[in-house]
């Protein structure tokens, strides 16, 4: 049976992909969904790829998934141990290379760069719940209060050290982006998205940065046509 490993991005958790992972069931396909530490400053994009390969271990035909931030973890995991394919959903790969914070100017809106943040105590980043509803979930209806009082503050470490990929593993790729999303910049996501894939293009779902909770049966759908390839 073919696993599809569910990765999530900055402040979310395993919680996120809850519509999506029956969905996903109905179409005979297992899955794993590991929350990452988030809230841990010590922890890295390295860290991150350890806790999803220990999830995986016994499951032998996985196909990965990284939403946002989670792009980083995946192709490191990757590296590690086989994966059928990576999906890259509201994100591009990117790396190996410097860390990301240096290109971020580029590749997310100003809307997400110049939205409201401070620190908590523990001196990690949190956004206002308006301004994490309007970037994330603005498109989700109900279910937008339901994930912001889920979110977590999000450690700098993935985002402001080189990634520890030494080489791009050899593993097959999709990149699958939102039309309205208002973290990601679309005029960089697309091009970029063409030059991975080497020309093919992106499969670009409607609606905002959480289809997995504005439109979790197209979302499925797509999820498994890609592990299908």
């Amino acid at each position: 049976m073919t696993t599809v490993a569910l990765i999530h991005g900055a402040h979310h958790g395993a919680w996120c992909w809850e519509r999506v992972v029956p969905l996903l069931k109905a179409r005979g396909l297992d899955t794993v969904a590991p929350d990452l530490p988030c809230e841990d400053p010590a922890a890295g994009i390295a860290e991150y790829a350890a806790i999803v390969e220990d999830a995986l271990a016994g499951h032998d035909d996985v196909v990965i998934v990284g939403h946002s931030l989670g792009s980083l973890t995946i192709p490191v995991v990757a590296s590690h141990r086989p994966i059928r394919r990576m999906i890259f959903l509201c994100s591009v790969p990117t790396g190996p290379g410097p860390a990301i914070a240096g290109s971020m100017a580029e590749m997310v809106t100003t809307e997400f760069m110049t939205a409201p943040r401070f620190r908590n105590e523990q001196g990690l980043e949190l956004l206002s719940n308006q301004a994490f509803r309007l970037l994330f979930f603005d498109d989700c209806g109900d279910d937008a209060d339901w994930a912001v009082a889920r979110l977590r503050p999000q450690a700098d470490r993935p985002t402001s050290e080189p990634s520890p990929l030494t080489s791009w593993p050899d593993v097959a790729q999709s990149i699958v982006l939102a039309a309205d999303d208002r973290c990601v910049r679309h005029s960089w996501a697309v091009p970029a998205a063409r030059q991975r894939l080497d020309h093919e293009e992106p499969i670009i779902l409607p609606g905002s940065h959480s289809p997995f909770l504005s439109r979790p049966a197209q979302l499925a759908a797509v999820l498994a046509a890609q592990a299908a390839r």
